[in-house]
């Protein structure tokens, strides 16, 4: 059933019989077959082939969803039961909250593989809510995130802190004075971990914006700033290059601040993979 399922998944991933039959070096007849030996062993219709396109059953979009998690934890028992030899190797899946993944996680990854040249790490990059959903659903092996999660799914553990600052364009007129109730702010998408704490700041410091513009990114976010579009809260870690170029400031003289914490969550298992503990005990030291 293991590579009946395989094929199935392969030809759910393209919706092309010929597009999987190329990925699996098989013929698309052997592809065809495939799946016909594997609607008979479930009793039931999973993929409509009409005027040359396909589309899932109501039983396919099942059996694609569990079949994709059942293939994932699959490949991480293999993995598992791999690291019995004690070898730090294969694939390490990462994912990570943009200020971390963006700015912190490459030196770090880079550090590991020094020390671990076998390791293929896979990094996906997303907001706090994402990237929990990916730990969740077995896409990944842990993640790093700013703010909080509640899911009884995780184990959340702090690795590190980071202040972020109030901060404006350079091209402003430095005898302005900033109103922080009047100025457009600049914030992050809901589910983001920065937005998250830009509400916890804003709540403290009873700020009320009067305006604010909402953007996908903290590059995004720091041009439009650097552009006198309005402020916004950033981490240091985000804006060292900017501040150095003098292209922002920021506001209050560095006294206007929120600390916040960084989490790595794995998932609520008994087991993780060597490779995976291995970075994750590397994340602690640093």
């Amino acid at each position: 059933m293991e590579q009946k399922l395989k094929v199935f998944l392969t030809v759910v991933k393209h919706m092309n019989f010929s597009r999987a039959a190329e990925e699996l070096f098989i013929t698309q007849p052997a592809v065809s077959q495939y799946i016909k030996s594997f609607e008979e062993e479930l009793g039931i219709k999973l993929i409509d082939r009409t005027n040359k396109k396909i589309r899932l059953t109501k039983a396919g979009s099942l059996v694609a969803y569990y079949g994709g998690e059942i293939f994932m934890l699959n490949e991480k028992m293999k993995q598992a039961v791999e690291d019995l030899a004690g070898e730090v190797k294969g694939k390490l899946a990462v994912g990570a909250s943009y200020s971390f993944g963006e700015y912190i996680l490459p030196h770090i990854v880079a550090d590991f593989l020094a020390k671990f040249p076998a390791v293929d790490p896979y990094i996906t990059i997303g907001n706090t809510q994402e990237i929990a959903e990916k730990v969740i659903h077995n896409e990944i092996d842990l993640g790093v995130v700013e703010g909080t999660v509640a899911s009884d799914k995780l184990i959340a553990e702090k690795i590190a802190s980071d202040k972020m600052y109030v901060i404006k364009g350079k091209k402003e007129n430095a005898e302005k004075r900033v109103h922080l109730n009047e100025e457009t702010w600049i914030v992050r998408e809901q589910g983001s971990g920065t937005r998250e704490a830009f509400e916890w700041f804003a709540a403290k410091n009873g700020i009320r914006p009067t305006k604010i513009l909402e953007f996908g990114s903290t590059q995004i976010i720091k041009e439009a700033v650097e552009a006198g579009l309005g402020v916004a809260l950033l981490s240091e870690w985000t804006i060292r290059n900017e501040l150095e170029l003098e292209k922002l400031k920021i506001v209050g003289g560095g006294n206007l601040y929120y600390e916040r914490n960084f989490y790595a969550i794995i998932p609520d298992a008994p087991f993780m993979t060597k490779t995976a503990e291995t970075f994750l005990h590397f994340l602690r030291r640093d």
